[in-house]
């Protein structure tokens, strides 16, 4: 064999002894990173991070820092003993502590801030500890609950059961009985009593949610008289079927499907004395209501987009589907979507603030969302599937977005600045941070700064506002030069028609 032979088979040999090392390293490599500790760390869930985003004016998506992140779960491990089969429900006391409503296990579970357990309502008993009994000699408990609301004003806790036909009135401090409400006299219409979801506001008056009532909210007195229906959810009209009906006669429309008022999922009240709602029902005009006392939906819609969550790319997409709403004493409200595992905030003009939150297998991600609520500046969001409560924190652009939110409702001007331009250092992509800004220079009169911020912001109806202030602004400014340029214009206008005239007579 000739040397260069050899030599080529040398290095090819080489060359093959390189690679499969190379390969093995690369193939360490990537053995390590699966399971090395970060990686573990991020699987348990402890350093998910949510992505999140808004829309501009033209419905495209912008990326922004997700305004939450997942900080623990809520589960069977901080029950003591207590089995979780299904969490429905969520709401929370002003100090701190989380009520979990699980209607499987007929029970209401109380954590305090940190997910600890303090107590599990299932039997009702009243301040001696003792089981209290109904007029009809049986023991009052909890069969299948849905809802639960905290009424701070009068110290009370309220639990609609509709298995039971019934809503719980317990003390908020010690969870004794204090009364039951059940079927009023004198209830009219078709639903049956059974509440699912339950508001209560300052003037002592309850609202319920009925199941499958296309009759509206249920209204009561404090002690539970019958007041009426509140807030009929008016559904979208189907052209083509109101075509059909229209040339159809009396026994052909018989035969036809009705048309009912979609359905309301869940309430809340507002800072402001306001009910707000929400529904799923694809038959529904409006996705979130903001219900005025003659039950209107007076919700603020100022936004690039309207309020009903992500924007359907295609006809096979799903709408969002609402199943629960969270409203912060400063009008920012929280909407969980079961169709996608989004989170939607919006403040009180309805400008989206942020989105995030998705469908999957991580902690802090969702399989079945069912409750949210607001703890503090913390948002708990149960899921029903997961049997689980997910406590999420404001992100440092998240908390800059709420005190902008919340300094900005409240009328102090530029303490809101402060936070919209620290939002703005976090994302300079945050169309509804301009806007803010935008809006502090307008209501100073600073309409050129107004201008340029709106532009940034892509709000076109503000930019004119303060467009129009701008012109007014200059039309004062230059109003005596153009005042006296106009006279001399006129009065050399007029000189040269009297000399014209003038040398028309003397030729004459």
């Amino acid at each position: 064999m000739r040397k260069a032979d050899m030599k080529r088979m040398y290095r090819i040999k080489n060359y093959k002894k390189k690679s499969r090392f190379l390969s093995f390293v690369l193939m360490l490599f990537a053995f390590m990173m699966l399971f090395s500790p970060v990686n573990a760390k991020a699987a348990t869930g402890e350093s998910f991070v949510y992505e999140g985003y808004t829309y501009d004016f033209f419905g495209n998506v912008l990326e922004a820092p997700a305004a939450f992140q997942y900080e623990r779960s809520i589960d069977e491990r901080n029950m003591g003993g207590i089995k979780l089969q299904g969490i429905d429900d969520v709401c929370c006391s002003s100090d701190g502590r989380i009520f979990l409503t699980d209607t499987l296990s007929g029970r209401v579970n109380v954590v305090d801030e940190n997910g600890n357990y303090i107590n599990s309502i299932k039997a009702i008993k009243d301040a001696a500890g003792k089981m209290v009994i109904d007029d009809a000699k049986k023991q009052i408990v909890l069969k299948a609950p849905e809802g639960t609301f905290v009424h701070e004003k009068n110290n009370e806790l309220y639990i609609a059961d509709p298995e039971g036909q019934q809503i719980v009135v317990l003390n908020l401090d010690d969870y004794s009985y204090k009364r039951v409400i059940r079927k009023p006299d004198g209830m009219t219409g078709a639903t049956q009593f059974k509440p699912s979801k339950i508001a209560v506001d300052d003037a002592d008056r309850i609202f319920a949610v009925v199941q499958s009532s296309y009759e509206g909210i249920l209204e009561m007195s404090a002690d539970g008289n019958f007041i009426g229906y509140y807030g009929v959810n008016k559904p979208s009209v189907n052209l083509v079927e109101y075509f059909w009906k229209s040339l159809a006669t009396d026994a052909q429309k018989e035969q036809m499907k009705k048309t009912f008022a979609p359905a309301f999922n869940n309430i809340e009240v507002d800072g402001e004395g306001f009910i707000m709602a929400v529904t799923y029902d694809s038959a529904a005009n409006d996705k979130v209501f903001r219900l005025n006392s003659k039950g209107e939906n007076v919700l603020r819609q100022e936004g690039n987009v309207k309020v009903r969550g992500d924007l359907r790319s295609s006809l096979k997409d799903r709408q969002s589907e609402f199943v629960d709403i969270a409203v912060s004493d400063y009008g920012t409200y929280a909407v969980i979507d079961r169709t996608r595992g989004r989170v939607f905030i919006y403040d009180f003009d309805g400008n989206l603030l942020n989105a995030f939150g998705s469908l999957g297998n991580l902690k802090g991600q969702f399989k079945a969302p069912s409750g949210i609520a607001w703890l503090g500046d913390k948002l708990v969001v149960t899921d029903q599937t997961l049997s689980c409560a997910y406590i999420l924190a404001p992100s440092k652009f998240g908390t800059a977005m709420l005190r902008a939110s919340e300094e900005y409702y409240n009328g102090r001007w530029d303490d809101a600045l402060v936070y919209f331009n620290e939002a703005v250092d976090l994302n300079a992509n945050y169309e509804v941070a301009y806007e803010g800004i935008g809006k502090n220079y307008l209501m100073k009169d600073d309409y050129k700064k107004a201008m340029y911020y709106f532009k940034l912001g892509n709000s076109r109806a503000y930019y004119s506002k303060a467009y129009y202030g701008y012109r007014g602004e200059q039309l004062r400014k230059f109003f005596p030069l153009i005042a006296i340029i106009v006279v001399v214009l006129l009065g050399m206008l007029f000189w040269s028609e009297a000399k014209r005239s003038f040398k028309k007579k003397g030729g004459n």
